[in-house]
C-alpha cells in the first residue's frame, strides 16, 4: 500500500520546503510519522536533467532505522547512500566514494582508510588537537562576541582534516568554501543564485546549487589527485602518504578512489564535527542545568554529554539504501528496488527507546543514539575523532571562555541531510 500525502496528515518529506520550518515543526511532523503502524511512502521530487524514481519509505521509528542497518544485504547502499535520486554518472565519478559502496568492495577500501583512525594514530593526534583548541580560543578571548561557527566550531575539524591529509594552509579557505557548497546545495547563501529562489527552495535553485556542487567536487577531486601523485613520488607522513602506499589483498587505492574519498572526509569530518558542536553550545545555553553540570565536573560528565549532544543534533539527518529484494520488516513488506530513507533524526526521539527524548540529559545512560550513522559495516569511521575533537573544544571554551553563550537563535542550513547551523551569535 502506498501512503499518500493526505494520509500523513499533509506531511510531505519531498517538499523542499518543508526542510525550511522551524525545528521544532518538522520534529512534530516526524512524531506524527513515527506514531504510524507502517513507514509512510513519499513521491519522489521530480528533478530536470536528473532520474528519479517513484519515491522512497520514510523509516523513523528507532527499531526500523537499527535492523536496515545491520542488514546491508537486504538494504544496500548502492548506487547511492547520500542521494535519494540515483547519482548520474558524471556526479558518481567525484562522490562514488566508499559511502557508496557494499562490502566485499567496501569492505577492502575501509581496511585501508581505517589505517588512520586507530587508537594510536588518535592519541597522538591530542596533542595536536590541544594546540589548535587553544589557538582558536586565544582568537576567540579577543573579540568579545562572535559568530561560534565560523569563529570556533569549524575552524577546529577543518585544521584537523586538513593537517592530516597535508594539504597547504592557503589552500584551506578553498576547501572549507568548497565543503559548504557540496552540503548546501539546497542554500542559496553557499550557491549563489539568490534570484532563483525568490523566498522558497525551488527545483530550479536546487538545480543551480547542484551544478556549484559539480565543480566544487570536481576542484576538491583534482586537489586530492595531485596529491596523491605528489606523494607516490615523495611519500610523507600524512594520510595521502599512507593511503597511495596501503594495499590489501593485493590492492591499492587508486587516484580517483583516494579523490572520491578525500571529499568524503573533508566533508563528512568538517561538516559533521563542526555542527555537532555549534548545535553543543546551543543546547548547553539552553540547558543551564546541565552547563552547569558539565562544568562542575567535565571529565566525569564529558562522554555522556559528547553523545547526548551528537544525539539531539544528529549532524547527517538520513542516508538512503536500496531494497535488494523482496523483504518484510516490522510488519512492512518491501520489494526489490524499492527505496528507503533512514531518518536518524528521527530515530534519536523515539520514545519507545529514549526516556523523554526531547530532554537534553548529559547523564543519558544508556544513549544507543544512531548519531553516528546504525550499527554495521557503515558506522562512522570517524566517529571516535569526532567525539575527541568535541571534547577537547568544549573543554577549552568551559575552562577559559566559561561565560560563553548562544546570543541569539542560529541561522539553519536549507537541506534535508544536513542538520547544519550556518551561523550562532555568541557573546561571552
Amino acid at each position: 500500500m502506498v501512503t499518500t500525502v493526505r494520509e500523513t496528515g499533509e506531511i510531505d518529506l519531498s517538499d523542499l520546503n518543508f526542510w525550511s520550518l522551524p525545528p521544532d515543526r518538522r520534529l512534530a511532523a516526524f512524531a506524527r510519522l513515527r506514531e504510524r503502524d507502517r513507514p509512510a511512502f513519499f513521491r519522489e521530487l521530480k528533478m530536470p536533467f536528473i532520474r528519479t524514481g517513484r519515491g522512497y519509505y520514510a523509516l523513523t521509528r528507532h527499531a526500523d532505522v537499527v535492523e536496515a542497518s545491520r542488514t546491508p544485504e537486504v538494504f544496500s547502499s548502492e548506487p547511492s547512500a547520500t542521494s535519494i535520486a540515483d547519482l548520474p554518472r558524471y556526479m558518481a565519478r567525484y562522490f562514488g566514494s566508499m559511502i557508496n559502496m557494499d562490502d566485499p568492495r567496501h569492505a577492502k577500501i575501509r581496511r585501508i582508510v581505517s589505517r588512520a583512525f586507530t587508537p594510536r594514530v588518535l592519541a597522538k593526534l591530542d596533542a595536536d588537537l590541544q594546540a589548535t583548541a587553544t589557538r582558536i580560543v586565544d582568537d576567540l578571548r579577543g573579540k568579545g562576541s562572535a559568530d561560534f561557527v565560523t569563529d570556533v566550531a569549524a575552524r577546529l575539524p577543518l585544521e584537523v582534516i586538513c593537517d592530516m591529509m597535508g594539504i597547504p594552509g592557503r589552500l584551506r579557505p578553498m576547501v572549507f568554501q568548497r565543503t559548504n557548497i557540496i552540503l548546501g546545495l539546497g542554500d542559496p547563501e553557499y550557491t549563489g543564485g539568490k534570484d532563483l529562489y525568490r523566498g522558497d527552495i525551488t527545483r530550479i535553485g536546487v538545480l543551480y546549487g547542484l551544478l556549484q556542487a559539480m565543480t566544487a567536487g570536481y576542484e576538491l577531486n583534482h586537489l586530492a589527485m595531485k596529491l596523491a601523485r605528489r606523494r607516490r613520488r615523495h611519500p610523507g607522513d600524512d594520510l595521502v602518504s599512507r593511503l597511495v602506499t596501503a594495499n590489501v589483498d593485493g590492492e591499492s587505492l587508486t587516484d580517483q578512489e583516494i579523490g572520491s574519498f578525500f571529499i568524503l572526509l573533508v566533508v563528512a569530518g568538517n561538516e559533521t564535527t563542526r555542527n555537532a558542536m555549534s548545535h553543543g553550545l546551543k543546547l548547553l545555553t539552553d540547558n543551564p542545568e546541565q552547563r552547569a553540570l558539565l562544568t562542575d565536573d567535565f571529565d566525569a560528565h564529558a562522554p555522556g554529554a559528547v553523545e547526548e549532544i551528537v544525539r539531539m543534533a544528529t549532524p547527517v539527518i538520513q542516508f538512503r539504501r536500496t531494497v535488494t529484494r523482496d523483504h518484510e520488516m516490522n510488519g512492512q513488506r518491501y520489494r526489490a528496488g524499492d527505496k528507503v530513507l533512514l531518518f536518524y533524526n528521527s530515530a534519536n526521539r523515539d520514545a519507545d527507546v529514549f526516556t523523554d527524548p526531547d530532554v537534553f540529559d548529559i547523564t543519558r545512560s544508556p544513549n544507543p543514539h544512531v548519531g553516528f550513522g546504525g550499527p554495521g559495516p557503515h558506522f562512522c569511521l570517524g566517529a571516535n575523532l569526532a567525539r575527541q575533537e568535541i571534547t577537547v573544544m568544549f573543554r577549552e571554551l568551559l575552562t577559559r571562555v566559561p561565560e560563553i553563550r548562544a546570543s541569539n537563535e542560529p541561522k539553519m542550513l536549507y537541506s534535508h541531510f544536513i542538520n547544519g547551523i550556518k551561523h550562532l551569535p555568541c557573546t561571552f
